[in-house]
């Protein structure tokens, strides 16, 4: 499943087209994809115009002159492509090897650059898209709850003890808990526990002190996750499976994975001498150095 810096990417990748463009045909093949379109969504689609295209977490999110905002979610294999009107039906910049048979949602846009379809392709259907009221979208299910972002100095390692403090849950499950930091999935996670030299078992409440203090170990973890976030946005993400960006173009990041998918290989921490292992916790794979992850 793309990971914030993927969605990040993808997001970039759009708001040429779409921030400030106006829907004017909106087309659905199917009545679903992980969930049934909202009701009435061509017609609430067709004609609004995409003042805004942010993130949240996982989530891309186009706020609508109709006080309305689109929320998108791409799921295991869902991606957009955008393509220009000037060019024949089927010809792109970058060819992506898709099946149009998978092109699930067509919008129509008139913007500034012209002319222009975005099209969101989903072999596996896990993605979905809902329309919600922009002045409550913080109430909404998918949106109510979740955490702090990974991507700002607020994350900070006193942050981190305090939301970790008395947590008995290995440290790397406490990470994936959305509603701490909302959007630092699987890969960034193991990434994240090997630059701050700590074991994915370790339990949470330990990078707090006995007052609730942050120790060594959450400064390092904090810097270590915004780091790594940092660097997989600005390299364009991970190109896992499925993935690409908007263009067609691949993400590079995972050249720069340390331990995520190389089980057995050496660990690359300068006279360590260890071994990259796999092991599984909640049903995910977690990478790791049991040797200098402690």
């Amino acid at each position: 499943m793309p990971e914030l810096p993927e969605v990040e990417t993808v997001r970039r990748g759009l708001e040429p087209a779409m921030r400030g463009a106006r829907i004017t045909k909106a087309q659905i093949n199917r009545p679903d994809l992980r969930f049934p379109f909202p009701d009435r969504f061509v017609q609430r689609l067709e004609g609004a115009r995409i003042t805004d295209l942010g993130r949240r977490a996982k989530y891309l999110l186009a706020e609508l002159d109709s006080g309305e905002t689109l929320l998108m979610h791409l799921g295991m294999t869902g991606s957009f492509r955008t393509q220009d009107g000037t060019l024949a039906d089927g010809a792109f910049h970058h060819p992506r090897g898709k099946d149009a048979a998978h092109d699930h949602v067509v919008l129509t846009l008139a913007g500034d650059q012209g002319p222009c379809r975005v099209i969101y392709n989903d072999a596996r259907r896990f993605g979905f898209m809902a329309l919600m009221a922009t002045s409550a979208r913080d109430e909404h299910p998918f949106l109510k709850g979740l955490g702090l972002e990974p991507t700002g100095n607020r994350l900070d390692g006193e942050w981190l003890a305090a939301a970790f403090a008395g947590k008995r849950t290995p440290l790397k499950a406490a990470l994936l808990d959305q509603r701490i930091i909302a959007g630092l999935g699987n890969i960034y996670a193991c990434e994240a526990l090997y630059r701050a030299r700590l074991s994915p078992k370790r339990l949470a409440g330990t990078l707090a002190r006995k007052d609730g203090g942050a120790t060594g170990r959450a400064e390092r973890l904090a810097q270590a996750v915004r780091d790594v976030i940092a660097e997989a946005i600005a390299a364009g993400g991970s190109s896992l499976r499925d993935y690409v960006h908007a263009d067609g173009s691949l993400g590079y990041f995972q050249h720069a994975f340390q331990v995520y998918d190389r089980e057995g290989e050496p660990c690359q921490t300068p006279g360590c001498g260890g071994v990259v292992q796999r092991i599984v916790q909640s049903g995910r794979s977690t990478f790791h150095c049991p040797r200098c992850q402690r």
